[in-house]
């Protein structure tokens, strides 16, 4: 499917984006160069005709995105939450495309729940509203359980969503592909593994048992955080088109006047987002990785309600701490730690220069510090992160990517809460305290207590794997006489379980 066909999409793309009047809007949003400009409409102007033309009631690059199907309005709904990047009209507008998409019907809907769950909607709710809200994959519609009277949210995927997806992610395939037989240089970027990366999370998007799932694992892993919900979800009327959770009340997170005027503290709020984030993504390595305007709200209690399980995060104690680290150095200005940690965890080829790779992290990080986010252009600077990584041979880590990604959108949400949010000094407490329990002395123990515990699971059987060890050493013919010595894996088996009795002692275990 990733042949020259996709040709077609690409032009039809650049055609939409021009017929729409898109193409202009955009790109001076961005504030690309003349000469960017010019080619733009020059290539453009020719194939207008061909480009979708969308609802024209729609500001233009919203009617754009809208026309060209699922994956660019998920790509608009990032751009939504970054006003720095493409302005606060621009991003005001691309706000709609996080839940005010144009829906199906709800009839539409009723046939698809009975389908997935082989039970008549009219038997199991004895209300079903139209829908309340339409994003790019799903639509949301309030109900209430025809058993208990209790108000649901009832999520029912689009009819041929998965089709629709897998069109334009194929797309993304023949652009990767090009680009990096075109231009060598970026092969270190990984475009390829950051489109095959975007397809795995969105596929599991696609199937609603596997957030229904994860909304279960983020609430339980979140259960003791004050002022932060996750909503319930019912197991027997939910599958994978389905998915039915206990209805939360409250203010959406993007109505910034709805929520000054019901009395809430902005700039805290903005804070406990980018707070909230941090501390989920460190402390349990599980975090909402879709964190937009259209997934969060406000209760009257003034608790963060969290919504749409479809894309989780999930990262490894080791990059954690890593991660951890970096942000650490960075606040502390200790750049020469933050290159180390660069090296240490491979991100960096071990022959480049770690001092010089230390000075140029002191360019990024120095004009960040003593300036609100207002003064950040975040464009310049990412594009003179990218010179940096460029200069030094780092490559796309695929892992991070929605890490990254996430904590560009939630500072977005955050700025637009409290504009002059310093993410540095709101960032500190939590990864200092991050750092005080897992990185140290005490992270030593924890991890040898970890090690004896795995130890001791195999601890029958250290025996046996010592004795097929030493039983299965063959020397080499010796002259006079033959000697024969431990296997290498012998003394490593012999060691394991010393160290491990070792240390179960001095626990008292």
């Amino acid at each position: 499917m990733r042949g020259p066909h996709n040709i077609w999409s690409l032009i039809r793309t650049g055609a939409t984006f021009e017929r729409t009047g898109a193409m202009g809007v955009a790109l001076k949003a961005v504030n690309a160069p003349p000469q960017m400009r010019l080619a733009a409409r020059v290539v453009g102007w020719p194939f207008k005709w061909l480009g979708a033309k969308g609802d024209p009631t729609m500001p233009p690059v919203t009617r754009a995105l809208t026309a060209m199907g699922p994956a660019y309005i998920k790509f608009g709904q990032i751009l939504s939450t970054r006003p720095d990047v493409v302005g606060d009209e621009l991003a005001q507008q691309l706000r709609v495309l996080q839940d005010k998409l144009p829906p199906f019907d709800t009839a539409t809907a009723k046939a698809s729940f009975e389908r997935e769950i082989e039970i008549a909607a009219d038997a199991a709710f004895s209300e079903f509203s139209e829908p309340v809200a339409a994003a790019s994959i799903a639509q949301v519609h309030r109900a209430r359980l025809r058993s208990t009277g209790r108000d649901v949210a009832v999520k029912i995927l689009r009819p041929g969503i998965e089709r629709a997806f897998r069109r334009d992610i194929d797309a993304f395939y023949f652009v990767a592909n090009m680009i990096e037989r075109l231009s060598p240089a970026s092969r270190r970027l990984k475009p390829t593994d950051v489109i095959a990366h975007f397809e795995g999370v969105v596929m599991k998007e696609l199937d609603l048992r596997l957030e229904g799932a994860a909304a279960a694992e983020f609430a339980a892993s979140t259960a003791d955080d004050p002022g932060f919900t996750v909503p319930e979800n019912h197991w027997p009327l939910s599958g994978r088109r389905v998915l039915v959770l206990d209805w939360v009340g409250g203010i959406p997170m993007g109505d910034v006047p709805a929520l000054r005027a019901a009395g809430h503290d902005l700039t805290s709020l903005g804070e406990r987002v980018l707070q909230m984030f941090l501390r989920h993504a460190l402390r349990d390595g599980y975090f909402h990785a879709d964190m937009h305007q259209g997934n969060l709200k406000v209760s009257d209690s003034g608790d963060i309600v969290a919504l749409d399980f479809g894309i989780m995060g999930r990262i490894d104690e080791y990059t954690r701490r890593v991660y951890a680290e970096i942000l650490m150095g960075f606040i502390r200005k200790d750049y020469r730690r933050v290159a180390e940690v660069h090296f240490e965890a491979g991100y960096v080829p071990a022959d480049r220069d770690i001092d010089a790779f230390a000075q140029a992290l002191r360019s990024v990080g120095e004009p960040i510090f003593g300036m609100d986010a207002s003064q950040i252009s975040m464009a310049k600077l990412l594009a003179y992160l990218f010179e940096v990584t460029e200069r030094f041979g780092m490559e796309t880590r695929t892992e991070l990517i929605l890490l990254q990604r996430t904590m560009v959108v939630v500072e977005g949400v955050a700025r637009s809460l409290h504009p002059n949010i310093n993410i540095w000094e709101v960032a500190q407490p939590v990864v200092e305290d991050y750092i005080r329990t897992n990185v140290g002395p005490r992270a030593f123990a924890r991890d040898l207590a970890e090690t004896a515990k795995v130890l001791a699971r195999f601890g029958p059987r250290l025996p046996k794997l010592a004795e097929a060890a030493i039983m299965a050493q063959v020397d080499p013919p010796q002259p006079d006489p033959p000697r024969r010595g431990w296997h290498p894996v012998a003394w490593a088996a012999l060691g394991a379980a010393a160290s491990a009795a070792g240390f179960a002692a001095y626990l008292g275990l």
